[in-house]
């Protein structure tokens, strides 16, 4: 892997400022060190690699590069324009998804010389290079319906087994995923139905791809029924 591409100061920031229940302390964190993440993004601007640099980053190295990067833009995002409620902005009550397409859809973050939004870093490279759907328990949008943000960066030669534990961490936490045993309906975040061609890729359906991380057995099929939970756009902040 490139040598000049280090973690350790993102690593240092989300065990400081980020709680083992994923919220994060933004108060605490523009108070103390307002531009230490957007510095040590400004050095990866100049990497010599992009997406398709596959002769220098292996899978794991390319995960935890695109998944740390995730991350840290969209918690220099938040920071930057902390204190706000929501990267869902609401206009006299309404969600206003204008907002939201200017938080994911602009080209403002540089890796490698190039340009990136946040929905081109998910759809073009984690998803559709990538092709591993655990990314959507890892990466975090800063809502709290998102995963819980990691206290802790992704290391290559760690990152396939971070993200197994997200993902176990993900589908354990009843407000995500839980199981009425009484109707046998199956309620799970509408991250599931977003990305629900992701998980058909590994398992034959979405009920079972959740089985297979449950820490309890469950008689989940194909054709159990489901129900979506909702899904909550307030920051993932601390109070």
């Amino acid at each position: 892997m490139n040598n000049s591409i280090n973690f350790d100061l993102w690593d240092t920031l989300l065990k400081k400022y980020v709680s083992e229940q994923g919220r994060v302390n933004y108060a605490a964190w523009k108070r103390d060190e307002p531009e230490v993440l957007a510095n040590w993004l400004s050095s990866i601007a100049t990497l010599q690699i992009n997406e398709n640099a596959g002769t220098l980053l292996n899978i794991n190295d390319q995960l935890a590069l695109w998944v740390n990067l995730y991350n840290a833009f969209t918690v220099a995002t938040i920071l930057e324009k902390y204190p706000i409620k929501s990267v869902l902005p609401r206009i006299l009550g309404i969600p206003n998804w204008l907002g939201f397409l200017w938080f994911f859809q602009r080209q403002i973050y540089i890796v490698g010389s190039k340009n990136y939004s946040l929905a081109e870093i998910e759809n073009k490279i984690l998803r559709e290079k990538l092709q591993e759907p655990r990314i959507h328990f890892a990466i975090v949008c800063a809502s709290i319906g998102c995963p819980l943000l990691r206290a802790g960066a992704y290391y290559p030669d760690q990152v396939l087994s971070q993200l197994d534990d997200d993902a176990r961490r993900f589908i354990n936490n009843p407000d995500k995923v839980k199981y009425d045993a009484d109707k046998n309906i199956l309620y799970y975040s509408k991250i599931f139905k977003w990305y629900r061609q992701d998980f058909l890729q590994v398992a034959p359906s979405v009920p079972e791809y959740i089985r297979s991380y449950l820490n309890a057995e469950l008689p989940l099929t194909a054709s159990t029924p489901v129900k979506y939970l909702y899904y909550d756009w307030n920051l993932n902040q601390q109070f």
